[in-house]
């Protein structure tokens, strides 16, 4: 056996964004109420733990506007210090969402992994940016990443990172399996009405599909924007498509699951997808 604790936290945004000293305010309680939540988690002896998307503040893709360009930094920069502060004091790995300027107009989704001795393994980009209607105006903050699907070694296991929106598109989650994924964190910000039927449906045939766990997390609670309920659900998932365990619709709190690694190898033994592959056969989807 290869077991595993492994945790996501759910948070609401609680604060003002009416001015520059109540955002900064708001992400200050936002970053503490994280903190807590890693404290929490480490009393409860979780090993890997995964913050939702854009931990730090709300959800500010619901608007479009250049002030929150200002709380995007650079990596390593303050956040990811504080963070690999917290994760060598609670003896965990985390997997932090945050907003990542490379340099000027150059601006990503990104999220960081810092093992447990506070070193940054590396860091995920979002592939795939969304532009909808009704408050998801990703396009005006962050550029598609240039720097693929990596996957981190950890002292448990191999885990990667599929941010959201990317969850949509099989091709990415595949790529993680081939690559050797044995945790996929998706930290997520989704809204009751826009993607309810999808959300358990989608991650958990990337597991099975895959032969790895999920871990798919979503913000909780109403934000500033009114346009729609972050509805939580945050949820794990393992290679034979089992919700191990799943958050509220509505609470702040950390889903925790105990995961046994060795059945991503059972699993891939029993499924033999990866060798039933035909990739000399799927030359079109470049195409189209």
């Amino acid at each position: 056996m290869r077991p595993v604790r492994i945790g996501v936290t759910q948070a609401s945004w609680q604060g003002d964004i009416s001015t520059k000293d109540a955002i900064d305010e708001g992400i200050e309680k936002m970053i503490q109420k994280h903190e807590r939540l890693t404290a929490e988690a480490a009393d409860k002896k979780v090993n890997i733990l995964g913050f939702q998307e854009l931990f730090f503040g709300p959800y500010f893709c619901a608007e479009q506007d250049t002030r929150w360009y200002d709380y995007a930094e650079s990596i390593p920069g303050p956040l990811t210090e504080r963070m690999s502060k917290l994760a060598k004091k609670q003896n965990m790995i985390l997997v932090v969402p945050m907003y990542e300027e490379e340099q000027p107009g150059f601006l990503y989704n990104t999220t960081v992994i810092i093992d447990e001795k506070g070193t940054i393994l590396g860091k995920y980009r979002k592939n795939h940016i969304p532009h909808q209607p009704k408050g998801y105006w990703e396009k005006f903050y962050f550029r598609p990443s240039n720097i693929g699907y990596p996957i981190f070694e950890t002292k448990y296991g191999k885990i990667a990172v599929y941010t959201c929106y990317d969850r949509h598109f099989p091709e990415g989650a595949r790529i993680l399996g081939l690559k050797g994924a044995e945790i996929v964190f998706n930290p997520s910000a989704t809204t009751s009405g826009h993607s309810d039927h999808l959300w358990t449906l989608e991650q958990s045939a990337h597991a099975v599909a895959n032969g790895y766990f999920v871990a798919a997390n979503n913000r909780v609670g109403d934000e500033p924007w009114g346009f729609g309920t972050f509805y939580g659900s945050s949820y794990v998932v393992d290679p034979k498509g089992n919700i191990l365990a799943q958050g509220s619709r509505e609470k702040d709190e950390i889903v925790i699951a105990d995961i046994d690694l060795d059945m991503c190898r059972e699993v891939r033994n029993y499924w033999p997808f990866f060798r039933d592959r035909r990739p000399e056969t799927y030359d079109q989807i470049t195409d189209l």
